[in-house]
């Protein structure tokens, strides 16, 4: 089992810096628009020769209410019909893809994310579902990892019922906060009866897994009334939680100007919350995954790290980064390969380049032999926070202390400030430096310096 996080207010201080999340390495923010649909087709047809899994990934757009704090890529409408085109672009998209895939290769991974997913209606959704079946090799046995987002306000016995028989398994639940204050100040009234239904719901048609998303740091929240709604998420009992940072950006998003920004929670309130919950958590038995992410030990992703084969990748953490990820949808993301894909982040070109018979890929990057071996650093370090640097030199064939010198006076400060344990032969992530592991990552970033990292959001 892993040390648990030790809590360290100064060594927070000094390094809870702006940074990515590295749900990828490189990050999206390298990615240009050098690469289009011709190198993603040439990547597809070396995933099909090699009959390498798949995980895919299905962006739903729209919502029927806008929520304040959204940085997603979204449609606010009240116009259920908005879907129909949208879906028979995201068909198109399917055939498309499909074609340059073998049958053998199986689809170990779905998600079905949004925006709300469950905007559209049963007959579409089994439409959608039924073409991923026909062009696509969707396993009928219950063992694949199918989930999908669901918003409580949109989701009812009968929409469960059917996302069962559909085959999904897992679900992962926004709820946010349950103070009815903060749910006034985002424009998100969602009463922990709605939440509960559902998850009862869940339990009833035996769905294998329930996660609860939460926010901390959002206007109107204290370390008290967060406190309460993490007591009440406990009882709730999911199998995994996200407790992500809230971000207030507005500059970026424009949902967010709506928020008062003198109702935001201070930074000395922002660490007491997280630090609350951190303490609950693993009061309640909750494992601290890694960034934002708990569990329970019985959990697949809590296995996997005891087992040291937890991945990360566009998913999140996830056990199926062997996987070949292909994304599907307005402004979804591939990983193929070595290639790195995103679809048009405007719903109008996504849908007119499809009508055209085109991909809509717009941008992307091809990972050089300097990315990957940093990938694999990243990697190691934030599912895992322990890098042994013998794997990493005969993997790629380097000398690592060689090859990582100029890094190495900002390791030895790291390891003196008590973040990491370093020698000649590995790194260690302290407890005292788990929560901050993004800071140790991206030292490893070759691209930090290109990047304005306001755009990101804060370590903690």
């Amino acid at each position: 089992m892993l040390d648990a996080i030790r809590w360290d207010t100064d060594l927070i201080r000094r390094y809870d810096l702006a940074g990515p999340r590295y749900t990828s390495y490189p990050t999206a923010a390298q990615f240009g628009s050098q690469v289009g649909a011709f190198d993603l087709l040439h990547a597809l047809r070396d995933s099909r020769k090699a009959l390498r899994p798949l995980s895919l990934y299905v962006h739903v757009p729209f919502c029927a209410n806008i929520c304040y704090y959204c940085a997603c890529n979204k449609v606010i409408t009240k116009d259920r019909g908005r879907a129909h085109v949208y879906l028979q672009r995201l068909e198109q998209e399917i055939q498309l893809i499909g074609c340059h895939l073998d049958s053998a290769q199986r689809v170990e991974q779905l998600h079905l994310g949004g925006g709300t997913p469950t905007f559209l209606n049963h007959d579409e959704l089994r439409q959608l579902m039924a073409k991923l079946r026909k062009h696509l090799n969707l396993l009928d046995d219950d063992s694949g990892d199918y989930s999908i987002e669901i918003d409580p306000r949109e989701a009812d016995w009968s929409t469960m019922g059917l996302l069962r028989e559909l085959g999904f398994n897992r679900v992962s639940i926004g709820l946010q906060d349950l103070d009815p204050a903060v749910q006034r100040a985002v424009n998100r009234l969602q009463s922990l009866d709605e939440t509960r239904a559902v998850i009862e719901a869940a339990r009833t048609l035996q769905f294998r897994s329930i996660n609860i998303d939460l926010i901390y740091g959002l206007p109107k929240q204290t370390p008290e009334n967060f406190a309460r709604t993490i007591e009440e998420v406990i009882n709730l009992q999911p199998d995994r939680l996200s407790v992500f940072n809230y971000a207030h950006l507005p500059e970026r998003f424009m949902p967010q100007r709506r928020i008062n920004s003198q109702d935001l929670p201070n930074p000395m309130q922002k660490l007491a919350m997280l630090q609350g919950t951190i303490e609950q958590l693993t009061a309640a038995g909750y494992r601290y995954i890694g960034m934002d992410h708990f569990a329970l030990p019985d959990d697949e992703l809590a296995i996997a790290q005891e087992e040291a084969t937890l991945q990360r990748n566009f998913q999140g953490y996830t056990t199926h980064g062997h996987c070949d990820l292909i994304g599907l949808g307005v402004s979804a993301i591939s990983q193929v390969g070595d290639l790195y894909c995103q679809n048009s982040s405007d719903l109008n070109h996504y849908q007119n380049t499809l009508a055209d018979g085109q991909l809509a890929t717009s941008r992307g990057l091809i990972c050089n032999a300097d990315d990957r071996l940093r990938r694999a650093v990243i990697q190691q370090l934030i599912c895992h926070f322990n890098l042994a640097f013998a794997d990493i030199e005969q993997t790629f064939n380097i000398d690592f202390r060689g090859y990582f010198a100029p890094l190495w006076p900002q390791l030895q400060a790291m390891a003196k400030d008590g973040l990491i344990e370093l020698d000649n032969m590995h790194i260690k992530v302290l407890p005292a430096g788990r929560l901050l592991v993004r800071s140790v990552c991206m030292v490893f970033d070759a691209y930090l310096e290109q990047h304005n990292l306001q755009r990101f959001s804060r370590v903690i």
